[in-house]
């Protein structure tokens, strides 16, 4: 499967493919990843999280994956909200791991929570490994997107579930219109000012507007071989959480 999202690249000028593009970027900016998400999101993202992690809850998971785990957050949030036994977080930026092991060790979590290197789409676990896996505001980084739904699908053991946050694209008067001017203006110039490095937040909103999202998503997941995916979006329309059954 080609799609826009799939074939965007943050560095226009460089040579290499879009993974090895986006580990770049998230090396770059990952000492500044966590205040520009704040900013970028005005923290909203923290109920959004909250909300993922939560449904969640009725499967009472044990062991648990999650993808993209960039400066660890969401799997921080997640130990704390469901308790499992362990999550091992992966991502292909040691930039942002670097900085997820620093907050695992402050918070003295290392025997809950483990990081490592590693691609989502040639995912280094046996099949039917997990009882979850969670993908918080990565999946449109993906190099290629059916792969790495596949390859989520594939880990995840029988009648598992994945949830998957990610920014989406308003459609409704004025707040697409506001959206629009927010993320294409003045999140490329903040990147910009606060980062140094203006192709990373030049690249996120452009990489949101390619995304497939709502029903597109859904379809997808559904051709990797999920049985059922919720989509939920939340606050009119700027992000969504996916919910998709083995």
């Amino acid at each position: 499967m080609s799609n826009g999202a799939s074939t965007l690249k943050p560095y226009k000028s460089k040579e290499g493919g879009k993974k090895e593009q986006v580990a770049d970027m998230f090396n770059n900016i990952s000492h500044r990843y966590d205040l520009l998400n704040r900013i970028m999101t005005m923290r909203i993202d923290v109920i959004w999280r909250k909300k993922a992690i939560r449904s969640l809850q009725s499967i009472k998971p044990q062991l648990m994956l999650d993808v993209a785990t960039g400066t660890g957050d969401f799997a921080i949030e997640s130990l704390r909200l469901l308790k499992p036994k362990k999550i091992i977080g992966i991502d292909i930026s040691q930039g942002m791991l670097d900085v997820a092991k620093e907050k695992i060790a402050k918070k003295g979590l290392a025997q809950q929570l483990e990081v490592k290197l590693a691609d989502s789409e040639n995912l280094p676990f046996d099949d039917y490994t997990f009882d979850a896996v969670t993908v918080a505001f990565g999946v449109r980084n993906f190099e290629n997107l059916e792969k790495g739904l596949a390859e989520i699908n594939r880990v995840l053991k029988p009648g598992g579930k994945a949830v998957i946050l990610e920014l989406s694209n308003p459609t409704t008067f004025p707040i697409k219109q506001f959206y629009q001017l927010y993320f294409h203006k003045f999140i490329p110039a903040i990147g910009k000012l606060i980062s140094k490095d203006s192709s990373a937040y030049s690249y996120l909103p452009e990489s949101v507007s390619k995304f497939p999202d709502g029903k597109r998503f859904a379809d997808i997941t559904a051709r990797v071989g999920f049985k059922e995916t919720k989509v939920r979006p939340q606050t009119f329309g700027f992000c969504t959480i996916y919910e998709a059954i083995k």
